[in-house]
């Protein structure tokens, strides 16, 4: 595969036992997929864990192992229970240290909010050798150490954290997808789905089907990264589709 042509991949890992026990509905994960896709990276596995320091090791040393970032949300916060700095700094080896930075940053933004309190200086914390990303919002930065970004669990703080990391990742070739659909029972079609995506290599056939005004239905979204193949393989399952008697729409149902 040409050097143009390589596929960046992401993992998530979602920290937190308020995740785990149904308290707190994760919004994270549609967020940061969305923002991948826009960075031309492909979000391949996602992990929540509790919060227990040996499973965050574990799970960012396979992780930030098998892909090419790891980003992690949660666990970062001024409370006793936030260890995430202190897991990752395990994980890669190194200690904990206090960033000169970010303790300016919190200083500066809690100097009329209470001042700056051993709870609050825990936000100044990092794997040493870190650097920090910048968080518009409340002060507080994310951290990232080579492959590994760390961000709040307050989806709209991860938010500004994923702003200020656009267009700053090496990303491969963007993903690709069209979308075919009908009143279709995927059932009924799943031979032919499997056999074109076997035939056009570098595409992939997801099938989500639907059921609405009292019919089931299905769409059937063809993705790649090389326009050719993907064009190829739509018209190959649409033709497919028409053969078999089926209405096919354009751009889905």
């Amino acid at each position: 595969m040409p050097a143009t042509q390589k596929i960046y991949t992401a993992a998530l890992l979602v920290i937190g036992d308020e995740i785990l026990s149904g308290r707190t509905h994760d919004r994270n994960i549609a967020q940061v997929a969305s923002w991948l896709q826009v960075q031309n990276i492909r979000l391949k596995e996602v992990r929540v864990v509790a919060d227990d320091t040996a499973a965050i090791v574990a799970a960012v040393n396979a992780l930030r192992t098998a892909n090419d970032y790891l980003f992690t949300t949660g666990g970062i916060g001024p409370t006793h229970d936030d260890i995430t700095v202190d897991a990752v700094a395990e994980a890669l080896g190194v200690p904990v240290v206090i960033h000169p930075e970010a303790r300016a940053i919190l200083e500066a933004y809690y100097a009329e909010r209470g001042g700056l309190n051993p709870a609050r200086l825990r936000m100044a914390r990092v794997p040493e050798g870190a650097d920090l990303i910048p968080n518009r919002m409340s002060g507080a930065p994310g951290v990232k150490f080579g492959n590994v970004f760390l961000m709040a669990g307050v989806p709209t703080i991860a938010a500004q954290m994923l702003d200020a990391l656009t267009g700053t990742l090496e990303g491969g070739a963007p993903l690709l997808s069209e979308t075919l659909g009908g009143w279709i029972a995927e059932s009924e079609v799943a031979d032919l789905l499997r056999a074109v995506e076997k035939a056009h290599e570098g595409c992939q056939i997801g099938s989500y089907p639907f059921f609405r005004e009292g019919r089931t239905g299905a769409n059937f979204v063809i993705r790649s990264t090389d326009p050719e193949a993907l064009a190829s393989c739509v018209e190959a399952l649409g033709e497919g589709l028409r053969a078999m008697g089926k209405d096919v729409t354009p751009g889905g149902i």
